[in-house]
C-alpha cells in the first residue's frame, strides 16, 4: 500500500508527489520551526535534531528561543551548563514533536516522530545511552531517539527497543552496521513479544548517511592517491543504501531504512520508491522542488556494473562497507567514517554549550557600560 491511498491531492511540489504516490516517506533533516512547517506543507511526516542541528537552528532562529532560553536558565539557578543545554535541546525537539503530532495521530504512531540524539559522548557506554534514551522517549508521545551504531550503541539499540523506545540508528555508513541493528531491532522485538508487550507504535529506522561515506573515500583517495573516476564517488553511499534495502526485504526485518547527509541529488532521486525514509535538509528540499528531475521510482535501479566494479577494485574501505562481513560489530568504533563524525558531533556539543555560556555567564569583556 502507498501514500496515494492515504492522501488525493493536487500537485505540489515534486517532494510532495513523492509522498502522495510512493513508499517514501518524507523527513525533515532539521528541527527550525520554519524549515519544519515548509517541508510539512510537502508532505513530510518526521523531523530530526542533533547537537549540531540545535545550535545551527538557534543561530537562524535565537529570535524564537530567546526568551525560553532565559526562562530555563532563570529557572534552573544552580544547574551545570551541561544540564541547562540539555533543557535547551529538549525544548526544540518538543517543540518539533508537537508540530509533527497530527501526522502521529493521523498514522496511528507509525510516523509522525522527531528525532532527538542521546549524547554522542556517550558513544561507548551501553548503560548510559539506554538511560538517556528511555527518559527522552517519555518527553513527548511521539519521539524517536538517536542512538550510534557503535559497539555499545548495537547492544543499546537491543535494550531500549525492548523498553518500548522507537530507534533511529545513527552515526551509520554500511551495510554490515545496518545488519547489525536490524539483528538487535528483531532481538528486543522479540523480547517484547515473549513476553506480551505491544510493539504496535514500533516504527524504528536506521540510518545510513549516505553522503558521509562518499565524504570518507574522497579523503582516503586523497591519502593514498588513488585515481577514480571522481563522479563514481557519488555512488558509494547509492551503492550501500541499494543493497542494504535488498536485503532488509529478502529477510523482512520490521525496520526501515532512512538516508542522511546529502551532497547530490541521488541521495534523493535513487531511494525513490523505496518503503524508506529520506531524511532532507531545507536547502536540498527547495532545489529538488525546483528542479527538473521527475519524482519516478528508482529504488530497483541497481547502480553500473562499471562504477560498483571500480570502487570494490580500488577501494578496501568501501569493500569494508558494501560487503556484509566487511566489518565486525567491534570495529565500528574505530570505522573511518564513524569517527569523524562522531568526532563532529562531540564538537557540535561542545560549540552549543559555548553559545549557551554566553547566555549563562556573559564574558564581561563584551559588555557596553553606560557614562564613562
Amino acid at each position: 500500500m502507498n501514500n496515494q491511498s492515504t492522501y488525493d491531492s493536487p500537485y505540489k511540489s515534486a517532494l510532495h508527489e513523492m509522498t502522495c504516490t510512493t513508499n517514501t516517506d518524507l523527513w525533515n533533516d532539521s528541527c527550525s520551526q520554519t524549515e519544519l512547517a515548509y517541508a510539512i506543507e510537502h508532505g513530510a511526516v518526521g523531523a530530526t535534531t542533533n547537537p549540531v542541528i540545535v545550535g545551527e537552528v538557534l543561530k537562524k532562529e535565537l529570535n524564537l528561543w530567546i526568551d525560553r532560553i532565559n526562562l530555563i536558565i532563570k529557572d534552573n539557578p544552580h544547574a551545570l551548563e551541561d544540564d541547562i543545554t540539555w533543557k535547551v535541546i529538549e525544548a526544540l525537539a518538543v517543540k518539533g514533536a508537537e508540530m509533527l503530532k497530527p501526522a502521529f495521530d493521523r498514522h496511528r504512531g507509525k510516523k509522525g516522530r522527531i528525532s532527538i540524539q542521546t549524547n554522542p559522548k556517550f558513544y561507548n557506554n551501553a548503560e548510559k545511552i539506554v538511560e538517556q534514551a528511555r527518559y527522552f522517549h517519555m518527553l513527548a508521545p511521539n519521539m524517536q531517539i538517536k542512538i550510534p551504531v557503535t559497539q555499545a550503541g548495537v547492544a543499546a539499540i537491543e535494550e531500549a527497543t525492548y523498553r518500548g523506545v522507537n530507534v533511529n540508528a545513527t552515526v551509520s555508513f554500511c551495510v554490515p552496521q545496518a545488519i547489525a541493528v536490524a539483528e538487535a531491532v528483531e532481538r528486543g522485538l522479540k523480547r517484547r513479544e515473549s513476553e506480551g508487550k505491544s510493539i504496535a507504535e514500533m516504527a524504528p529506522v536506521c540510518t545510513i548517511m549516505v553522503g558521509r561515506i562518499d565524504d570518507w573515500l574522497r579523503v582516503v583517495a586523497e591519502r593514498d592517491r588513488i585515481i577514480t573516476d571522481p563522479g563514481y564517488l557519488n555512488y558509494a553511499g547509492v551503492a550501500i543504501m541499494k543493497k542494504a534495502y535488498r536485503l532488509y526485504r529478502e529477510r523482512g526485518y520490521r525496520l526501515r531504512l532512512l538516508s542522511a547527509a546529502y551532497r547530490c541529488h541521488m541521495h534523493w532521486s535513487e531511494f525513490i520508491g523505496g518503503d524508506l525514509v529520506v531524511s532532507i535538509p531545507h536547502e536540498w528540499q527547495v532545489r529538488f522542488n525546483h528542479s527538473d528531475i521527475a519524482p519516478i521510482p528508482r529504488m530497483d535501479n541497481p547502480v553500473e556494473p562499471k562504477v560498483l566494479d571500480e570502487l570494490l577494485r580500488k577501494f578496501s574501505d568501501f569493500r569494508k562497507s558494501y560487503e556484509e562481513d566487511g566489518l565486525q560489530v567491534d570495529e565500528f568504533d574505530f570505522y573511518g567514517p564513524s569517527r569523524r563524525t562522531l568526532r563532529q558531533f562531540m564538537s557540535g556539543y561542545d560549540e552549543l554549550v559555548q553559545m549557551l555560556r554566553d547566555r549563562i555567564l556573559p564574558n564581561p569583556d563584551k559588555e557596553k557600560t553606560c557614562g564613562k
